[in-house]
Formats: structure tokens, C-alpha cells, sequence
């Protein structure tokens, strides 16, 4: 299928605005970079290599303002159902990404095109939308992070998709999810991702949990078995998150996840898509998420925000404290980077942020946060003091008696002899907390 034209609907959006370059942690232009110098070399890779950044379509391009108390107070010039108004957004979206200079993006299918009146006919629109993407990206040079599908907006899915009591519609979001990765497919996009937004509960009285675990397992490997079949080369990942919209939801946080991928012997296939804001919903920091699924060898991408510490919801906003992230981007250096996933810019602008400026100054204020992020973290690792109190705190298992107590055949009746035949009787030693905190500090 030919590429197609942009839209008659297409407009000057971001006409004045000038692409964002990097100018030096002097610059006082609020439309340059302070930080995120794509092309400076940090541990033997680029900036770009490393954070990978991407920004999201949903946010920037689908959402028009609305909350729970409040009426639209966005109007884009795209907005509308048709194939017209998703090539205009297309067209805007794909300017902004030259501006920002970034190098991916991402996108739930129902953000880009509408529906129709089935699912055939939302397929041919996706499959429409691919082609002209395709075009897009060849002129461009913007690459796909990842895809996914929108199993959470429609009402058919009030009751979860893969989850919900109605085979039927099990059986619809399957094969919505079957065009998603065809289409992530046809980009070559580095990632899949899956994310149950109503694959949980609202209460447990009319919620069979076995059954539900067991359909979301089943439905999960045949997006993997899909995977292989068609030679996708990316990655499946899963992001984790608590409740909001449901209640609970089975995809709690990274532990959780990695739980139920042993199940269905799928943690060597799939990986998870950490979000800070689903963390700090999950009563973790981020810094806690990114360290277990790096030591789980499940870490794969990053959604790049932050919440409201005062509100219980996920508000998804721009990150905008370096320091806070370099916990985190500590571990991700130390993992040896994302792999095939990346930084994606899960964030939007506030309700009463109207002007386009807006859409690209939070990105702006984003990505260099996260550059100076991960400079610090790349600082503190090259300094060394950290890295050396941790090995110096667990050298007593390099001994080989300590060795022995976890190999295979020890026993504790055989550790309790050693303890009274050498008369053991351990000292506490300080954790040094505070001088920790401090070392972080200077390298924040």
C-alpha cells in the first residue's frame, strides 16, 4: 500500500518555534538544552545511546485536557474520528519530534487512528496508518520504540480484556493485540508492550481469581508465540502497575510480574516497562523497581515522570528532579544500559498549560533532567567510593566457608556445628546510612 498524503487538516501548530538544541548548563533560552547533549560520550556511549529518549503520542497528541471534574481545554487542530484528522496528527507529531531531536516514539493503536465500525475496519486503519508512519520515519529518521493496544478505554473492556468473564471479548482484544504487533512489526520497532489497564478487579465478589490468572497467562504466551512466528526481533514487555483504574490489578509491580512470568515459564521472553509513577503508586521508589528487575534480568524499558506526592493518583508529569533519578540511573549504567528498550516520555503537560510551546518545554525540562541524571550517576560509579563500600560490606561471603553455607548439600545442622566448634558470636557493624546519603548528595 502507497504511503499516505498528510491531511488537508494540517496546520502551522508549532509555526515560531525553533528546534531545540543543546546550548550549555549556562543558557538561560528556555528552548535549548541545559544538559542532554545527544552526541557527548558518557561510559563509552552517547547520551542518545544511553537514555534512548522517546516521546509518547497519547499525552501530546490524544489527550485534550479533560479530568474527572473538568470539560476540555485543549483544542488541537487534529482532533476529530476520521483518517483525515489522524494523518494531521501524524503530521504535527512528527514535527514536534524534529524539533525535540529526539530519536523514537511510541503509540497505543486507538491513539492514532480511530476505530470504525469494527474490528476489520480499525485493522485497515491501522494498517493504513503503518504505511504512512512507514513514510514518515524513512524521511525522518524518528524509529518506533514500541507499540501497544488500547485494551482499557472502551467500554467493552470495562471488566478487563484478557481477563474479562466474556470469552468473546478475550477473543476481540486478541486480535486487536494481533494487528498492534503486526503494525509494531511492520516499523520495526524495537518493543511490544502490554499493559493491563483493567486486568485486575473492583472487588472480589465477582471476581474468579484463578480463572482470570490462568486467562491473562494464556493470552500473554500467544503474544509471545505470536512474537516468534512472524520474526518480530523486539522485546515483549509488561508494565507493572498497583491499582488506578482497578482496584487491584495483576500486574502490581516488578516482583509481581516476575512471579507470574515464572509461571508461565515466560521470564526468559518477556521483560517489564518500568513507569516512576506506577512505583510510587506501588508504595516503592523507583530507584527499588529498577534495581530488582536489573537484578532479576527482566529490566528492559522506562517511562520517564513523576506524581503528585500530595495526590493518590497517577498524574503523570514531566520529571523534573535530577537528583531523585540518580538512585535509579545508577543501576540502569550498572545493568549495562536498556537494551532495545529506551526513556519514554510518559508525561504530559498540565491542563492549563494550552500553548504548543508548552508540549515542548516540558519535554525540554524532561530530558535534561534525565541527562543530568545519568551524568551524575555516571560520576559517581567513576569516582568509585560507593561500588567499593558495597563489596567491601559483602566481602565475608567470598570466604569459602561462607561459600559452602549456600552451596547445594549444606545443611543447618551442619552450620550449627561450625558455629560451636569455632565459637562464632558476630559483632553488629554499622550500615552507614547517613554517609551514603551524603555520598549520593554530592554526586546529585
Amino acid at each position: 500500500m502507497a504511503a499516505s498524503a498528510s491531511s488537508p487538516l494540517s496546520s502551522d501548530f508549532f509555526a515560531g518555534i525553533k528546534p531545540v538544541r543543546y546550548a550549555g548548563p549556562k543558557s538561560s533560552d528556555p528552548l535549548t538544552y541545559r544538559h542532554y547533549d545527544a552526541a557527548r560520550v558518557v561510559g563509552g556511549r552517547t547520551m542518545a545511546e544511553w537514555l534512548r529518549p522517546a516521546v509518547c503520542w497519547w499525552h501530546n497528541f490524544a489527550w485534550n485536557g479533560v479530568d474527572m471534574f473538568g470539560a476540555p481545554t485543549f483544542e488541537r487542530p487534529w482532533f476529530g474520528d476520521t483518517m483525515d484528522h489522524a494523518r494531521a496528527k501524524a503530521d504535527a507529531a512528527f514535527e514536534m519530534f524534529r524539533i525535540l531531536g529526539v530519536p523514537f516514539f511510541t503509540f497505543h493503536d486507538r491513539d492514532v487512528v480511530p476505530e470504525g465500525a469494527d474490528i476489520a475496519e480499525f485493522g485497515r486503519n491501522l494498517a493504513a496508518m503503518t504505511d504512512h508512519f512507514a513514510a514518515k520515519m524513512q524521511a525522518s529518521g524518528v524509529k518506533l520504540l514500541w507499540g501497544t493496544a488500547n485494551l482499557f478505554s472502551h467500554p467493552r473492556y470495562m471488566s478487563g480484556a484478557a481477563t474479562n468473564p466474556d470469552p468473546d471479548v478475550f477473543a476481540h482484544a486478541a486480535a486487536q493485540v494481533k494487528n498492534a504487533i503486526d503494525a509494531t512489526h511492520r516499523l520495526d520497532g524495537a518493543n511490544y508492550v502490554l499493559w493491563g489497564g483493567r486486568e485486575g478487579y473492583e472487588t472480589l465478589l465477582n471476581t474468579d481469581l484463578a480463572r482470570e490468572r490462568e486467562q491473562l497467562g494464556r493470552f500473554l504466551t500467544m503474544a509471545v508465540e505470536y512474537k516468534h512466528r512472524i520474526g518480530f526481533k523486539g522485546a515483549i514487555l509488561v508494565e507493572p502497575k498497583p491499582q488506578e483504574p482497578s482496584k487491584h490489578q495483576y500486574d502490581y509491580d516488578v516482583a509481581t510480574v516476575h512471579g507470574f512470568l515464572q509461571s508461565f515459564g515466560l521470564e526468559r521472553e518477556v521483560k517489564v516497562n518500568i513507569e516512576v509513577g506506577h512505583a510510587v503508586l506501588a508504595g516503592h521508589s523507583f530507584e527499588h523497581e529498577v534495581a530488582l528487575a536489573a537484578s532479576l534480568g527482566i529490566l528492559g524499558s522506562l517511562d520517564a515522570n513523576r506524581n503528585d506526592y500530595q495526590s493518590g493518583w497517577d498524574t503523570d508529569q514531566f520529571p523534573n528532579d535530577a537528583p531523585e533519578l540518580v538512585p535509579a540511573f545508577y543501576h540502569l549504567i550498572k545493568a549495562g544500559g536498556l537494551g532495545t528498550g529506551g526513556l519514554n516520555f510518559d508525561s504530559k503537560v498540565r491542563r492549563q498549560s494550552i500553548d504548543a510551546e508548552d508540549l515542548i518545554l516540558g519535554h525540554v525540562g524532561g530530558l535534561d533532567t534525565c541527562a543530568k541524571a545519568l551524568l551524575s550517576a555516571h560520576a559517581l560509579i567513576e569516582d568509585g567510593a560507593y561500588d567499593s563500600f558495597l563489596a567491601h560490606r559483602y566481602a565475608g561471603w567470598d570466604d569459602p566457608k561462607a561459600k559452602a553455607m549456600l552451596a547445594k548439600g549444606a545443611t543447618l545442622e551442619g552450620i550449627a556445628a561450625r558455629v560451636a566448634a569455632e565459637r562464632i558470636d558476630p559483632k553488629p557493624r554499622s550500615g552507614k546510612q547517613e554517609w551514603l546519603e551524603n555520598l549520593f548528595n554530592r554526586f546529585s
